[in-house]
């Protein structure tokens, strides 16, 4: 049903009411003399059938325990699609307390099921109790509804209250002659007078100075009025601008509504209006157009001078009758950052001037020039006294508000570029024109909030303008973007890192580290150097730190990663500009170590191209640093790449690093090593103090002639809980005793809810090594972070995934897998290869 239907079948009376409800009149011994129609729809039964019956027959007490059918709130006529059902009753705790004075019963339909009903009995005058044995007199009449039916006319007394004394939206009702019937709370409390008081006040006499400025519309309110009560038609979201009675110093905006009142036979008997207060969401919307269009017209050009006026013509008449910039002399000439010393120290220029008017900045505390300058000088220098706003701004760094004058610093990071002077003049008007902030002549905390933000993104497009002058932004920030900002928590190792660049002007080198997670719950460990510093040190370091981890996705070992990414470096680039060996002679002889860690098996496998190799510290305190084969550096080719395989006991240590931190210019690189081998070797509270150690050992003033990158791993061990494994035949009834160990294994691990998606994984993986691999077959699995599946055969190939035709038999299985998984790969060994598969954990594994 439409709202419009709805609301011209709406039936005021209430559900008990007698002329609505199902009403029985009883005897003295509660037998049925008398049946509505009403009690007819509610139960089904005719009168026939019901009269000379006992009560209890159609309704029965509540049970004590036991299932209650539900208290529907939409009732369907008994027997009529839709009905409720006797089954499926909600549980417990039942139908809620009835209302006061009644009494809920479960009644028995005429068709068998069972519905709550609220009942009230209503004795008759002049009736006895009892009858005789062949009596029948009416005694009490009982009415009864439906429960829930009770509930939904509850509900809309309920909102009726609400919108009555709790809506913050005001409402009031108006009669014909469009004089004030009735108001809310939230209406009395806007007119700041008792309902009382104003009863019978028409609408212009409490709003006389308002208008609607919603185009389009009739601009009073008794106009927009009238127009509702004679079309009918409802009018929505009208703005009405106007002062309060409770608050008649300020400007209000509403957001009004109307609609004709009528009663039940149609006649009209007036017109309802909601009305909310939205002058706080106008000023919000007027100062976020501001900001808008700040940011779209201010830093249009990368030049100081050309932002500064800018921001005096942006916010000239929106925000502000004057505004002057003032700017640090040194940041307008040489683009650097002013010296800092309070307001002695810095030398402004007036750059940027607009006002509407120039009395207006008579407001403003007086401007004395400084030294005379020359006639041709395109910017004046300013000076301010001791005390006055820009003064005090100056020297605390913050902004200052003395009556219609706010001062607010132009700041990047601790430096302050200048000073930004808003001035509003005492005078609403000036010339005629009306200033946009209306009769204010003073800044509210949101505009001087507003201030602050124009003030800061002003500044931002000074700074760089300023750092365009002087520098290209990318050599400050390029080495932090390349390296790792945050390292993710691993299984397999404990992570703690430090990088020194050996510039503290650009930060840029060539030193590089990484930590990347690899299948299995193996991590790498990569560090490298590059020869050289500046932008294209760092861009080659770029390069191969994302060739590094391309490659080790792919699973390589450390020795063919090493060799892949030789090959990579000893291609000839493409020319893209003007013949230039820098990019080869920085990318030939970069060095690097990689080091995988399998925290299963306590292996470590490691390879190097020309670096140094790692220091490994033992749990009792013992330093090496392994026989690993040193190999070529990145580029030169001719020679192959050695790795070399440790077993770590359980909380060994690795020291990864490049040669800035042990090498300088006062020891060789022996003597480092050294030095580094006692620190390592001292106990320490936590990796994070170690490094801090090593560098303040090694490199005491934090400064060295060389990049430094310290990289420290404390390796784990997973637990045996963790690890299920398995070596089963390569023979067809080898899949379902595979389905059976790995569901047994989640059923142990409380991962029921992965069972069926591993079934199948395991199926299809399974099934694949039996018919294209070769056995025995190693099924594992691993209870880390995620769910991780491995299947391991004697062959070479490598499954691919394909989309098959809908006449293929076969070729979707793996397909399906990669839909059931997060990750997949293929992992190689020496034995053959490793099918795995990572899944995570349903979401109630973490809470």
């Amino acid at each position: 049903m439409s709202a419009t239907r709805a609301a011209d079948a709406a039936d005021f009376r209430g559900p008990l009411d007698i002329s609505r409800a199902a009403t029985v009149v009883l005897d003295g011994r509660d037998t049925v003399v008398g049946w509505s129609p009403a009690a007819t729809a509610l139960l089904g039964y005719s009168p026939r059938e019901a009269v000379g019956r006992p009560l209890s027959a159609f309704l029965a007490p509540l049970p004590a325990d036991g299932p209650l059918p539900a208290a529907s709130d939409h009732p369907a006529t008994p027997g009529a699609p839709g009905a409720p059902a006797a089954s499926g009753p909600p549980a417990r705790p039942g139908p809620g307390p009835p209302p006061t004075g009644h009494e809920i019963r479960l009644a028995r339909h005429r068709d068998g099921h069972e519905l709550l009903v609220v009942t009230t009995l209503c004795p008759l005058a002049g009736a006895r109790d009892g009858g005789g044995a062949g009596g029948g007199a009416p005694g009490r009449v009982l009415v009864a509804a439906e429960l829930g039916e009770l509930r939904q006319w509850e509900s809309r007394l309920a909102l009726l209250q609400g919108l009555a004394t709790q809506s913050p939206v005001g409402l009031a009702i108006y009669d014909t002659d469009l004089r004030l019937t009735w108001s809310n709370t939230a209406y009395e409390r806007e007119i700041g007078k008792p309902l009382a008081e104003y009863l019978g006040m028409r609408a212009d006499e409490l709003y006389s100075g308002g208008r609607f400025v919603t185009p389009g519309y009739p601009s009073t309110l008794d106009a927009v009025m009238h127009h509702v009560i004679d079309t009918g038609e409802p009018i929505l979201d009208l703005h009405f601008q106007g002062t309060p009675p409770s608050d008649p110093g300020t400007e209000h905006l509403w957001s009004c509504s109307y609609y004709r009142l009528e009663d039940s036979h149609g006649h009209v008997f007036g017109v309802c209006e909601d009305a909310f207060d939205i002058s706080d969401r106008q000023r919000a919307q007027q100062r976020l157009a501001l900001l808008v269009e700040v940011g779209r017209r201010i830093g249009t050009v990368l030049d100081v001078v050309t932002t500064a006026e800018e921001i005096a013509e942006v916010t000239v008449p929106e925000f502000a009758a004057a505004v002057r910039v003032d700017i640090a002399r040194v940041t307008v000439m040489s683009g650097e950052l002013p010296a800092t010393g309070g307001p002695a120290a810095m030398d402004l220029l007036r750059v940027g001037e607009h006002s509407v008017d120039p009395a207006a900045a008579d407001a403003a505390e007086p401007l004395y020039p400084g030294a005379p300058g020359s006639p041709a000088d395109r910017y004046p220098p300013v000076a301010y006294p001791p005390g006055s706003p820009q003064d005090r701004s100056l020297a605390s760094g913050g902004l200052v508000l003395d009556d219609n004058v706010l001062v607010v610093p132009l700041r990047v990071g601790g430096s302050v570029l200048g000073l930004v002077t808003f001035v509003r003049s005492p005078r609403p008007r000036v010339s005629g024109r009306p200033l946009a902030h209306g009769p204010a002549t003073t800044f509210d905390n949101g505009e001087v909030a507003l201030a602050d933000e124009l003030a800061a993104r002003a500044a931002v497009c000074i700074d760089n303008a300023r750092r365009f002058t002087r520098e290209r932004s990318a050599s400050l920030t390029l080495q932090r973007q390349l390296l790792p900002h945050h390292v993710p928590p691993q299984s397999a190792v404990d992570i703690a890192y430090r990088y020194l660049p050996s510039d503290d002007v650009t930060g840029v080198g060539g030193d590089w580290f990484d930590v990347i997670p690899l299948s299995g719950t193996r991590v790498g460990l990569v560090v490298g150097d590059v020869v050289g510093h500046g932008l294209q040190a760092a861009a080659t370091m770029g390069r191969l730190r994302t060739s590094v981890r391309a490659f080790a996705q792919l699973d390589m070992a450390p020795d063919e990663l090493l060799t892949r990414l030789d090959d990579l470096v000893g291609q000839p680039g493409v020319p893209q500009g003007p013949p230039s060996d820098a990019y080869d002679e920085l990318t030939t002889g970069a060095t690097c170590l990689y080091t995988v860690y399998d925290p299963v098996s306590r292996r470590c496998v490691m390879a190097r191209a020309g670096h140094l190799p790692p220091a490994v510290v033992h749990p009792d305190g013992r330093v090496t640093f392994p026989d690993l084969p040193a190999g070529p550096p990145l580029g030169l080719g001719g020679l192959p790449f050695e790795s070399l395989e440790i077993e770590l006991p359980v909380g060994s240590l690795l020291a990864l690093f490049t040669d800035g931190l042990v090498e300088a210019r006062d020891h060789d690189i022996d003597q480092g090593l050294d030095a580094l081998g006692r620190v390592l070797g001292t106990p320490a509270a936590s990796l994070d103090e170690l490094c801090d150690r090593a560098v303040s050992a090694l490199v005491p003033d934090a400064t060295t002639a060389d990049d430094t990158a310290l990289l420290l791993a404390r390796t784990r061990q997973l637990d045996e809980g963790q690890v299920a494994e398995w070596e089963l035949p390569a023979e067809a009834v080898t899949v379902g005793r595979a389905r059976e160990l790995a569901t047994g294994r989640l059923t142990a691990w409380g991962l029921e809810e992965l069972s069926f998606a591993t079934e199948l994984v395991v199926s299809e993986l399974v099934t694949n090594a039996v018919r294209y691999g070769g056995g025995p077959l190693r099924l594992r699995l691993i209870r880390d972070r995620t769910l991780l599946c491995e299947v391991a055969d004697t062959g070479h190939t490598s499954p691919h995934l394909r989309h098959s035709a809908e006449d293929d038999e076969g070729g979707r299985g793996l397909f399906i897998v990669a839909q059931l998984v997060q990750r997949w790969g293929t992992r190689y060994t020496p034995a053959g290869k490793t099918i795995w598969t990572e899944q995570a954990f349903p979401p109630a594994e973490f809470d």
